[in-house]
């Protein structure tokens, strides 16, 4: 059956109940439920190889690699031509309903026969729902999981992976649920494997600053404990405070720290992942150094479980900076305070964080009562986050006071202790929060990111929020300006297809404004479902090609989150 027709035939098997589950044609404007209550055990390792299919893909594609060259060595082609990756692919076929079932139930047997006594797999409507539909997510694409899978270990994890490859049944990774693209969604049914089980610490190396984790351990927990450890370190990549190290591995984010620390794949040294097939690998050993073969980090780091499913991370640590000092610059205008961004990031000024808010989202924190009883000036702002040694956060502090004041900004506005620190951190960390608390019956939330050049910043936030105002949206922008990263937050009811349409418009007005300023169509939040067609136009099809060819080589059946990055050939 074509993943077409399988497509529009569980849109109608969803809406009756049926043995493995029964799950509703989700709702548009239903909030999903919180988590069930679960339980920990653990399990030992297996590695099973690869099948003769996976070979066989590989082998395929090393020999049109070989022909491509052979061919461009002979011939002088058109300068569009596309040689090397015009190859056609078989459109993807997924199993039935009834097939996945049958999946469902080897799967049981597979993992009851390997000592698990609990029943790792879930039917449960909400279950289904909450890992099918997100409220954090601009798209949200028909369909739902007909099981959610919670493995205890990575040879849990393999099972389920080999099962699902026999029977051509989809796999989507969930971890924290947090992502903005709809990154878990699953359209073509399938099993989503959400790994709220695997949230341990395996093993800490202090004298070499680094730490071996599982997926679904937080990055807030996860510096908690090395906090409670005395151990001197913490691990310095900040996302939204529910994300885990599988999505950020996954999506590849950032945070507010990256102008300082870098982004996600800065701080992998080696991944366990679980192939399409179940075959298990490592993708480094444990020296931040090392040269031998291809990258695979890279690979795996930002492909959103479309390759694999992380199972394990090896990741560097810092160490706690000696001194921190926090503070906020208020600006008459939006492009003076991105002016003013830009000017310190030029200058080469090391501050640790720097982070952007106009007016709107400033009212909104207000209105949230994230931070009460502190309330804020609503105008747009910069906040700053200085660490160092005492000599140099006083230094750095000083140069970029002087890049403030000469693009209109006011005094610095600086925190008298920790406690004030944290709180004058929080309004930008509760921002979504805030936006999300604010909304009405009906009402959605839009928040989708950009990144540019330094020297285009306050050209294209200028405009971007230009546009917003004269559509009458309630809209905000803020981010990561430390690094050229900007996010538009939009509220919007979500039962107009007017007004829906018109945030859309606004939306995509600003990434192809990025794109045409030599940017990127998503800084950190990923491609997922929603951007494929932005992903295009900034890679270009040849582009494209290469990254379908490591997709069909590494998962020849395409059952590996489909429908993410790229749609199905």
């Amino acid at each position: 059956m074509s993943a077409r027709l399988f497509s529009g035939r569980l849109a109608g098997v969803w809406r009756r109940s049926f043995s493995a589950s029964g799950v509703p044609k989700k709702p548009l404007t239903e909030r999903p439920p919180s988590t069930v209550g679960r339980t920990w055990s653990d399990s030992s390792h297996h590695s099973p190889k690869w099948s003769g299919r996976s070979v066989i893909a590989l082998t395929a594609t090393a020999g049109l690699f070989g022909f491509g060259i052979a061919v461009a060595a002979l011939q002088d082609p058109p300068k569009h031509a596309v040689m090397l990756f015009d190859s056609k692919m078989p459109r993807p076929e997924y199993a039935s309903v009834e097939e996945m079932e049958v999946a469902l139930k080897e799967i049981r047997r597979a993992i009851s026969h390997h000592g698990e006594q609990e029943d790792i797999i879930s039917t449960d409507p909400d279950d289904l729902h909450a890992h099918g539909y997100s409220e954090w997510s601009t798209t949200n694409p028909d369909g739902l999981p007909v099981a959610v899978a919670y493995p205890r270990s990575t040879e849990q994890v393999s099972i389920i992976a080999k099962i699902c490859h026999k029977y051509r049944v989809p796999i989507i990774p969930y971890s924290g649920g947090s992502s903005l693209e709809g990154n878990f969604s699953a359209p073509y049914g399938g099993i989503s494997v959400d790994f709220a089980y695997m949230d341990q610490i395996i093993q800490f190396n202090k004298d070499d600053m680094d730490i071996v984790v599982q997926p679904s351990i937080g990055w807030q927990d996860l510096n908690e404990q090395l906090s409670r450890m005395g151990s001197g370190l913490f691990f310095p990549i900040d996302p939204g405070p529910s994300a885990k190290i599988g999505g950020m591995i996954g999506t590849n984010c950032s945070g507010t720290n990256a102008v300082k620390y870098g982004t996600m794949k800065d701080w992998v040294i080696n991944l366990t992942v679980v192939l399409a097939d179940g075959t298990v690998i490592k993708t480094r050993r444990r020296p931040r150094k090392s040269s031998a073969g291809y990258n695979l980090n890279g690979i795996f780091v930002g492909s959103e479980g479309t390759l694999g499913l992380v199972t394990e991370a090896t990741l560097k640590l810092a160490v706690v900076p000696e001194d921190f000092s926090v503070a906020v610059v208020t600006f008459p205008s939006i492009r003076d305070a991105a002016s003013a961004a830009a000017g310190v990031m030029q200058a080469g000024i090391p501050i640790a964080a720097m982070e952007i808010m106009d007016e709107v989202q400033m009212k909104v924190v207000n209105l949230g009562g994230a931070t009460a009883p502190r309330t804020w000036k609503e105008v747009p702002t910069l906040f700053f986050k200085f660490a160092g040694s005492q000599a140099g956060v006083k230094e750095n502090i000083a140069r970029v006071q002087a890049i403030t004041r000469a693009n209109r900004g006011a005094d610095f506005e600086f925190a008298k202790d920790e406690r004030e620190q944290k709180l004058l951190w929080s309004a930008r960390k509760e921002s979504l929060w805030s936006m999300l608390a604010l909304r009405k019956e009906g009402e959605e939330v839009w928040s989708t990111d950009v990144a540019v050049p330094f020297s285009r910043l306050a050209d294209i936030i200028e405009v971007s929020k230009k546009e917003m105002d004269d559509l009458g949206l309630f809209a905000s922008i803020l981010g990561h300006i430390g690094d050229g990263n900007f996010h538009e937050s939009i509220i919007y009811d979500g039962r107009s297809r007017e007004e829906r349409a018109k945030v859309e418009r606004c939306v995509k007005n600003m990434v192809n404004r990025a794109l045409d300023m030599e940017g990127t169509c998503t800084g950190e939040h990923s491609v997922g479902w929603g951007k494929k067609e932005s992903l295009l136009r900034e890679v270009g099809p040849d582009t494209l090609a290469v990254m379908r060819q490591i997709k069909s080589a590494l998962d020849p059946l395409w059952i590996m989150n489909p429908g993410k990055i790229m749609d199905l050939p």
